[in-house]
């Protein structure tokens, strides 16, 4: 029996300022599948960074997608 460790990545998220953003964007994350948590840290600079946990590898397409149906912009992606 194999179990397989979380993958936690971390993006950076243009122009979330507020809770409804946060919301927005974590309901999208959420509903991709594997993923187990979605952290955001809202930067009142303009720059949020979102750390996503999930039990497979995401693509950034698929990542980008998500943000981008909650309406913001994932402007940095790291492993």
């Amino acid at each position: 029996m194999s179990t397989t460790a979380p993958t936690t990545t971390t993006i950076s998220v243009s122009g979330m300022t507020c809770g409804h953003c946060v919301s927005a964007v974590s309901e999208e994350l959420e509903a991709l599948e594997g993923v187990e948590a979605v952290n955001v840290d809202l930067n009142a600079g303009g720059i949020s960074t979102v750390t996503i946990t999930s039990g497979k590898e995401l693509s950034p397409a698929e990542i980008g997608e998500a943000v981008a149906e909650a309406g913001y912009l994932v402007v940095a992606n790291e492993a």
